[in-house]
């Protein structure tokens, strides 16, 4: 499938190395926001977590490598975009900011429950940095990525703490998404409600995408 024909092509050139299973459900769900678009990843992710019979910790470690991603992003970004406006750079670095504390606030809590934090993966984010447009294309592709993947596990969560703490973070999520998009020029929110497709329909479009 070329890339003109996809929703969201920015994320097809993004890798995630690692043979974990949050790696491989994190390359799955990037992979199919990149075919249909960010707004169908959390149908994905609910079935592949009801499938795989994920508890809390699963669901976290999850979330962790989303995080762990969107840090990495805006961390090489800052270091590797020439052209970056203040105005960019500093919401750049807030977002950055907050996603370092995801990252620690997960962390302590998939300990908390008892279970071991997965470790970054590798990445790759392809052409993201080529530009200042490229980046913030990016960046609004995965704050909308970030928003539907914990709206899309969050059914999921059994601890009511944990749901709560989840809910915390998917707010801050779309306020990036809101900023960026704002920044971009574009509607903070185009639609009132998300559409989805059927798990499978996501899993064929996407299975060319996934790298082992």
């Amino acid at each position: 499938m070329s890339k003109t024909r996809m929703a969201a092509p920015e994320l097809a050139s993004i890798e995630v190395k690692g043979m974990t299973r949050e790696s491989f459900l994190m390359r799955s769900t990037i992979a199919a926001g990149s075919v249909y678009g960010v707004a169908t990843v959390g149908p994905f992710v609910r079935e592949a977590f009801a499938q795989g019979g994920g508890g809390d910790v699963d669901i976290l470690n999850y979330a962790l490598t989303l995080e762990f991603l969107e840090a990495a992003f805006y961390t090489q970004g800052l270091q590797r975009v020439s052209g970056l406006d203040r105005e960019v750079k500093q919401l750049a670095t807030v977002i950055r900011d907050a996603e370092d504390e995801h990252v620690a606030a997960l962390t302590a809590t998939i300990k908390d429950l008892g279970g071991k934090p997965t470790k970054a993966p590798g990445v790759d984010f392809g052409q993201a940095f080529a530009s200042k447009d490229a980046f913030l294309e990016t960046a609004q592709t995965f704050e909308d990525l970030g928003v539907g993947a914990y709206n899309g596990a969050g059914g999921l969560i059994k601890s009511k703490k944990v749901l709560a703490a989840a809910g915390s973070i998917v707010q801050v999520e779309g306020r990036h998404a809101g900023a960026i998009r704002l920044v971009r020029g574009e509607q903070i929110a185009p639609s009132a409600f998300d559409k989805g497709l059927q798990m499978q329909e996501v899993l064929d479009a996407a299975k060319p995408f996934l790298k082992a």
